[in-house]
């Protein structure tokens, strides 16, 4: 076994691999950009080398650099986590050359499977079931055009080299065709760096199921079960579950077989994962191979009860394989959540800033608990790559936590998931919390009818306006107002304030709030009465008064209120003028007396386009004096190596462009001017 080993990554992915260095008695080693300096991952390990810039390009993707910090630190090994150089040949050739195991397959694997095209006619030759479509060499658009023709639409364009979603487009008629091939192979270009693509007929209501494998040096190779990722948006993943419901053990089985036949083919080693695209029929298709660790693979550890790094790193040094197929077995049903920093309502676009307040709920930690063995089997358990305090930034994934939940049965584990969402507390960047409530809360969700399209089918109902314990909250929020402002709880005499304190008559103190984000409610104003005898408080709300009564509660941030018949407990994190409620599984905000403000982050109005995230401008599609429709492309961003096109707010004239292509913007900048019709 190896004594040292470097993390060519970041995140809650270094996190991991750290902790069962940790708990294996190995010495690990950060590696870290310029963004990262204080990151979680680098007080996770032993050691942190400075890599580069705060860029991807300038530090995790820089293979001579990281080469060169893993001989200096005497590391034996490199493991590339996920995503930046993970399945790059010519990372796991320069390690090779410089005498550092990588942990990971050959490199004739990873050059075999990491060309779709390629992967496809290796899939072929070994009996695997595949999709049809167009894998050739020849690139040519007009070539690319009739093959998408004669397939028949809709198509899904695919980066050959591509992953994580990127360089993907479904294409619905023959005439959009070359626009998205044109933004495909940007996209494509930008992430991996080869713009080559692949077309295949795009399934209707397709599941995405996939199976973990494993292989060893000794002829070794075992699938360790099946996974569904069918819940996607932008093409990537959103929720996972192992094992894939609703699967006859016949197919559970032949799947199995097929993915450890794909392993086989390119003589693989290490972990790897099959995945293919299965019908309503329960037929499959191969789809593609990762050669790499997943970022789902923890639902698979919590279900066989194995940590799949140890397998990664026991194969990497020549070890075999810790178990046998027939040692496998499945115990009970996980489903993980990936926490992301987003606009949900907005398009899901990433979303940046502080962490100001972060509260998992209870559960295993595995970077701090894996020693012991407990992240594996966890009830609950929170990979994250940050801690509070921590800046989402636009040049990563903007991934807060991956939250896991095991249960003896599915229904189980979706009991758990729901309770622990709604204990989740994010203040700082928009996240997708609520939004993942409510997709695992969903009848489809629930009852297993699963495709790569719920998301989009159900679209009304995930974003429909929920109802929310307004009434409640807003108590909570005056409670915690009036903590900060000297107030007094009920029970104890307003006379002991001297704040409070009136010659003749009670006080009364009014409190005016506005609801932000999606409260479910507008402004409000609120008064708090205090009578002279002390002995009963008031609040008024829409002409309605009530009993109102509320005390702090033991831990930080918590409060207690009762108003009229309706009592609550919750905690309240304070922004400034802003008050963040978290109560009865739900989170609002309200800001007091400040309604100025709010009114100044108001959506723009029609003909001042803005950017709606930091990012680059990789296109500029109209020139001054464009007349255009609603709708029509104007600007195409970059952000978090995502596409973003930016529409025609309404039809009208362009009469200036304010930025050029190549150019960085911040969020909100405006882009372009447009004289509306």
């Amino acid at each position: 076994m190896f004594n040292k080993i470097l993390i060519a990554n970041r995140g809650e992915i270094a996190c991991r691999v750290a902790a069962t260095c940790k708990r294996l008695g190995i010495a690990s080693v950060a590696v870290y950009s310029d963004a990262d300096a204080d990151a979680k991952h680098v007080s996770a390990c032993d050691e942190a080398v400075h890599i580069g810039g705060a860029t991807a390009a300038e530090s995790y993707l820089r293979v001579a650099r990281i080469i060169e910090a893993a001989r200096a630190t005497g590391a034996q090994a490199v493991h590339p986590g996920y995503g930046f150089l993970s399945e790059n040949e010519d990372f796991a050739h320069a390690c090779e050359a410089a005498g550092i195991v990588f942990i990971g397959p050959p490199v004739e694997a990873i050059a075999a499977m990491g060309s779709k095209a390629a992967a496809k006619a290796l899939m072929h030759a070994a009996a695997v079931p595949l999709v049809p479509g167009y894998h050739g060499d020849d690139q040519n658009p007009e070539l690319l055009h009739r093959e998408a023709d004669a397939i028949g639409y809709p198509v899904l364009l695919k980066a050959s080299a591509g992953g994580g979603g990127k360089g993907m487009r479904v294409v619905e008629r023959s005439e959009d065709f070359l626009a998205a091939l044109a933004s495909c192979k940007r996209e494509a270009a930008s992430s991996f760096g080869n713009d080559r693509v692949l077309i295949e007929k795009y399934l209707t209501r397709p599941r995405h199921v996939e199976v973990q494998v494993f292989a060893d040096r000794h002829g070794g190779a075992v699938y360790l079960f099946d996974r569904d990722c069918s819940v996607q948006r932008r093409h990537q993943k959103v929720l996972e579950e192992a094992p894939a419901p609703g699967l006859s053990a016949e197919i559970k089985r032949e799947m199995g077989e097929a993915a450890v036949a794909a392993a086989r083919a390119v003589n693989y080693v290490g972990a790897g994962t099959v995945e293919f695209i299965m019908t309503a029929t329960g037929d499959f298709y191969f789809m593609e191979m990762n050669t790499r660790l997943q970022v789902e693979h923890p639902v698979t550890e919590m279900i066989t009860g194995q940590d799949l790094v140890e397998w990664q790193l026991r194969v990497a040094a020549g070890q075999p394989l810790p178990l046998t197929q027939d040692q496998l077995k499945i115990d009970g049903h996980a489903i993980e959540a990936r926490i992301y920093a987003e606009h949900p309502a907005r398009g899901f676009l990433p979303s940046t800033g502080t962490l100001k307040h972060l509260r998992m709920p209870e559960g295993v930690e595995f970077a701090i608990h894996a020693a012991a063995g407990e992240g594996r089997k966890a009830p609950v358990r929170i990979d994250s790559g940050v801690r509070e305090g921590d800046t989402i930034t636009p040049f990563y994934d903007p991934m807060i936590a991956k939250l896991i939940v095991h249960g003896a049965t599915r229904e189980e584990a979706l009991a758990r998931m729901s309770r622990a969402l709604h204990a989740c507390e994010v203040v700082g960047p928009h996240t997708n919390v609520e939004f993942l409530q409510r997709i695992v809360e969903s009848e489809p969700f629930v009852t297993g009818d699963l495709d790569t399209g719920l998301i989009e089918r159900h679209h009304e109902a995930l974003f429909a306006p929920v109802k929310k314990p307004f009434k409640e909250a807003l108590a909570l929020a005056c409670a915690a107002l009036l903590t900060r402002e000297g107030g007094t709880a009920h029970g104890a005499s307003p006379w002991d304030a001297l704040s409070h304190w009136r010659l003749n008559g009670g006080f009364t103190q009014t409190l005016g709030w506005l609801a932000i984000e999606n409260s479910g409610e507008s402004g409000n104003a609120f008064t708090v009465a205090f009578a002279r005898d002390g002995a009963t408080q008031t609040l008024e709300h829409d002409g309605v008064r009530e009993a109102f009564s509320w005390s702090s509660g033991a831990g930080l941030h918590e409060y207690r209120a009762t108003i009229g018949d309706a009592r609550a407990t919750g905690r309240v994190f304070i922004d400034g003028d802003t008050f963040h409620v978290f109560c009865l599984g739900h989170a609002l905000a309200f800001e007091w007396q400040n309604l100025l403000a709010h009114a100044a982050d108001a959506e723009h109005g029609e003909g001042r386009l803005t950017a709606p995230m930091p990012g680059k401008v990789i296109a500029v599609l109209v020139e001054p004096g464009a007349v255009v429709e609603k709708g029509t492309p104007l600007i195409v961003m970059e952000a978090m190596k995502m596409e973003h096109t930016i529409g025609a707010p309404a039809a009208g004239t362009v009469s200036e462009v304010l930025y050029a292509v190549g150019d960085q913007v911040a969020d909100g900048a405006q882009l372009l001017v447009l004289d509306v019709q």
